[in-house]
């Protein structure tokens, strides 16, 4: 299933999503009068993460559909545009990527035309990975797209709020 549809799946309302004909029946109890009590997974770490994931990866999906990239696209040309002559395995270590999965996305990026393989430098076995002229124009179209993404879903936090969050997020994750 796609980031996409993942994402849609777990945010759309029940009545948005397409029903068989037995779901489409009229219940019994309106579910818009029943108050839902979400108290405790509202306590959980995992739950609030993911909330506000789906809404970021939401707003992510619809702006960056124009330039054809999903978020770990977006992710890895962005890792390359900032790292020339990157590696793979850098790139996996660096976004929990399991290297099987990057091949297709590392093939998928060069016949677009985005990147470049050369030699690396130090490690001839290792290819440096580079964007190309085009791919450097639309990575650094996307990132001015996510950095106005960014300030319009959180909106909602002072500066500091936003770097707080960010900061706590952060010593989840890494070690």
């Amino acid at each position: 299933m796609s980031d996409a549809s993942v994402a849609n799946t777990l945010r759309r309302p029940r009545a948005a999503r397409k029903t068989s004909s037995l779901a489409a029946q009229p219940m019994a109890v309106d579910p818009g009068s029943v108050s839902i009590d979400t108290t405790y997974l509202e306590s959980l770490l995992g739950y609030n993460a993911r909330r506000a994931a789906l809404a970021v990866i939401g707003v992510f999906l619809q702006r960056m559909a124009p330039y054809g990239l999903r978020p770990v696209d977006f992710s890895v040309l962005t890792l390359i545009a900032h790292n020339p002559g990157i590696t793979s395995r850098q790139i996996c270590a660096a976004l929990d990527i399991l290297p099987p999965n990057l091949v297709g996305m590392i093939k998928a990026l060069d016949k677009r035309g985005l990147i470049e393989r050369r030699t690396h430098p130090t490690d001839r076995r290792a290819q440096g990975l580079h964007l190309s002229p085009e791919g450097k124009k639309l990575q650094k179209s996307a990132q001015g797209t996510a950095t106005k993404l960014e300030s319009d879903v959180a909106s909602r936090l002072s500066a500091d709020e936003l770097d707080t969050l960010k900061s706590l997020l952060r010593r989840v994750y890494l070690p």
